[in-house]
């Protein structure tokens, strides 16, 4: 156990003894000996030094007393840089190998030479070229040298002392190189800068401007300009200036003011600067459209349209365009124009001022709409006492149409889009003066339209009182406020209408039918229409008399009147009447019984037929005579073996009379002639109860039954007769 320590510390003594050995036989590269250090460029110095075998590279060292700036190199020569100008620095080189790093050279001074001068360049004019910088450390002078960047041409240099420059009589618009440098007591050069700078281009020339009135722009070209990268034109006016640039020999300045004179002029321009602008063009634009356009219709048909003068206007044209298509223009120096123009039309005016440049841009479109036509066939369709409709056709420009109707202070009126209109509540038989206004929202109401003399139709007369005349003619009167009126009275009912005319205020009305009702009613009538029917009257005519009467004897004091129905009859009075005394009735039916009727006498028949009104039409018919009384005492007498005689008294008047035996075995019948009073009947049968009649015969033949019957018994003596006995009387059935 103890002895394994022992070894192992052998063992690592060992090891050490070998790396020492390693490192003694490893030696580093040799110091290298610099053989001149110089500075040809403001921050850097170069260093030129014998190559040292084994040198794998070498750190070159600066030290200005302040700072230490080192820098790796592979071989010789190489540079410090990072340095400051004009500066004396201390230069020092190693070599470095794998074998480590030498020591430092013997130290080698050198300056860093002046800085470039930092400069400005300008071009203040075309031909010229203002180089300008900055003073440089330790520099006593400076060379500035100028030539074309493409080679061509000379050089220009020059020494100075001072910090600017001026390079004259250069192309425009051409790129020159710049280099200056700086240099010291020495007269060692320093750094130089390099920078090149384009002399300014001249102004353009052969101006030409071309100017577009409908666009209000102007077309600018010009000559091209050496050098110049682009071109600014310019239109300056009092009031505003407008522009363009381009890279090209011509521009459009747009925007320009109609009615404005421009000083047009055009500038080149390149990364010197620009040119002086050229002489200016002077551009007259168009004149601007007037603006206040004053439009009057008077007298109505003429149209007057009035402007103020605008800048730079020479002439004027006012074009005016109805809404129709059709389109007038006047030409004129003044401000103002007249035109011919129609109702119901919108006219749109457009004026334009014109000058050497051309028509102005348009300006407001000015309309003006006409008064609406005014309807000129006013047609009255229907005309009544209190209300009149019109119509009338459509007029250009209306929508509106108001209708006044004047009489005096009354004033009726009414409002409609349609052509028509009824006028109402207005006052019969007068006279209107009727006035159709159009109207359109834009101008109103056209208040020259003429009147039309419309008259209503008459007043409706008053049916007063109506009276009838012996002759049955109705005499109709009505009383009525119309002027000068025809009137027409019209009767109707069921049998038809009856009319009567009249200028007056009464009528006749004949022909009417017997037993009708009537309703009567009066119109007038004029030329204006005719008036609503009055109030109808009913009119009720006296009752037709019967067509036909007839009187029957019932008995010798009885008769029975009959007759046909009556029209309009509602009851009847029957009267026969003689000298010696009447007899009546008063009935509804169509017949009645008169008594008291004396025998052999003539009467007088009257008839009346009553309405329900109590209206009467006295009816006369043919007189009735009585019939002849009945004989008294009749008696039978036998005369003969087989006749018999039957004699009477005779009555009063004379009369025909026949005798009748009326029996069970036969009838017999017997005429006496005329004057006697008795008749005589042969062959008669005995052995029978006979009735007995005397009976007045009438002038028609008819025999009279009314008269009292007597019986008598006729009996047999043998085969011939025997006694005749009276057996009484029997009454007439």
């Amino acid at each position: 156990m103890a002895g394994r320590p022992n070894k192992c510390l052998s063992l690592i003594g060992f090891s050490l003894l070998c790396l020492k050995m390693v490192a003694s036989a490893k030696t580093a590269p040799e110091i290298p000996t610099i053989d001149q250090a110089y500075s040809k460029i403001s921050n850097s110095i170069t260093v030129e030094w014998a190559t040292v075998p084994g040198a794998t590279s070498y750190l070159l060292t600066a030290e200005d007393g302040d700072t230490v700036i080192e820098t790796m190199v592979a071989n010789s020569p190489g540079t410090v840089t990072g340095l400051k100008a004009a500066t004396l620095y201390q230069i020092t080189v190693r070599s470095i190998s794998a074998a480590g790093r030498s020591q430092a050279s013997p130290p080698k001074q050198a300056k860093t030479v002046l800085a470039a001068p930092i400069l400005e360049v300008s071009s203040p004019s075309p031909d010229s070229i203002l180089v300008q910088w900055e003073a440089v450390y330790m520099a006593i002078g400076f060379s500035v040298s100028i030539m074309r960047a493409n080679g061509l041409g000379r050089i220009w240099k020059e020494n100075t002392t001072n910090t600017t420059l001026t390079f004259s009589s250069l192309d425009a618009g051409t790129l020159y190189t710049i280099k200056a440098y700086a240099w010291n007591a020495n007269g060692t050069p320093g750094d130089d800068s390099t920078c090149n700078q384009r002399t300014s281009p001249r102004a353009p020339a052969d101006i030409q401007v071309s100017f577009d009135s409908g666009a209000l722009q102007a077309s600018v070209s010009w000559a091209p300009t050496e050098g110049a990268f682009n071109y600014t034109v310019t239109a300056l006016s009092d009031s505003s200036a407008r522009g363009c640039s381009t890279a090209f020999s011509s521009c459009t300045v747009s925007s320009l003011q109609c009615g404005t004179q421009y000083l047009i002029s055009v500038a080149a321009s390149n990364d010197a600067g620009s040119s002086r602008s050229t002489s200016a063009v002077t551009l007259k634009t168009v004149a601007c459209a007037p603006g206040r356009v004053t439009i009057q219709e008077d007298p109505p048909g003429h149209l007057s349209v009035s402007w103020p003068n605008v800048d730079l206007g020479d002439y004027y044209v006012a074009f005016v365009k109805s809404d129709d298509g059709l389109e007038v223009h006047c030409n004129t120096s003044l401000t103002q124009c007249h035109f011919l123009s129609e109702c119901g039309f919108t006219y749109f005016i457009s004026v334009f001022a014109y000058n050497k440049a051309g028509q102005s841009p348009l300006g407001d479109v000015f309309n003006y709409t006409t008064a609406p036509c005014c309807p000129s066939d006013i047609n009255p369709v229907s005309v009544s006492s209190d209300r009149v409709e019109i119509v009338w056709s459509p007029v250009r420009g209306a929508e509106l149409y108001e209708t006044k109707a004047a009489a005096g202070f009354s004033v009726v009126q009414c409002t409609d889009t349609a052509p028509a209109c009824t006028l109402s509540a207005l006052e019969c038989d007068t006279k209107y003066n009727v006035t159709v206004h159009s109207f359109s929202e834009v101008r109103g109401s056209n208040t020259s339209c003429a009147s039309q003399l419309i008259t209503t139709a008459p007043c409706s007369p008053e049916i007063k009182h109506m009276s009838t005349d012996a002759s049955s003619v109705v005499n109709v009167h009505w009383r009525s406020g119309n002027g000068h009126a025809t009137y027409t009275v019209t009767a109707r009912g069921d049998k038809g209408s009856f009319r009567c005319r009249s200028t007056g205020r009464s009528c006749a009305l004949g022909g009417l039918p017997c037993g009708s009702v009537f309703s009567v009613t009066a119109v007038a009538e004029t030329r204006a229409g005719r008036s609503l029917p009055s109030f109808s009257v009913a009119l009720e005519t006296v009752p037709c008399c019967p067509a036909s009467l007839t009187v029957a004897q019932v008995t010798q004091s009885v008769v029975n009147v009959s007759w046909t129905v009556g029209t309009g009859a509602q009851t009847y009075v029957a009267v026969l009447e003689s000298r010696t005394g009447q007899s009546k009735c008063h009935t509804h039916q169509n017949h009645c019984l008169l008594g008291c009727i004396a025998c052999g006498i003539n009467y007088t028949v009257v008839l009346k037929a009553i309405s329900v009104t109590g209206l009467t039409a006295d009816c006369t018919y043919q007189s009735y005579s009585s019939s002849a009384c009945c004989p008294l005492g009749v008696k039978l007498y036998r005369l003969g073996p087989n006749g018999i005689r039957i004699h009477w008294q005779a009555a009063r008047g004379s009369a025909n009379y026949s005798t009748d035996l009326y029996g069970s075995k036969g009838i017999f019948t017997c005429a006496p002639s005329a004057g006697l009073s008795f008749c005589d009947v042969t062959e008669i049968l005995c052995g029978d109860v006979y009735t007995v009649m005397v009976s007045p015969v009438a002038e028609t033949g008819l025999k009279l039954t009314f008269c009292p019957k007597k019986i008598y018994s006729v009996t047999c003596s043998g085969s011939t007769l025997g006694m005749v006995i009276y057996r009484g009387k029997r009454n007439a059935e």
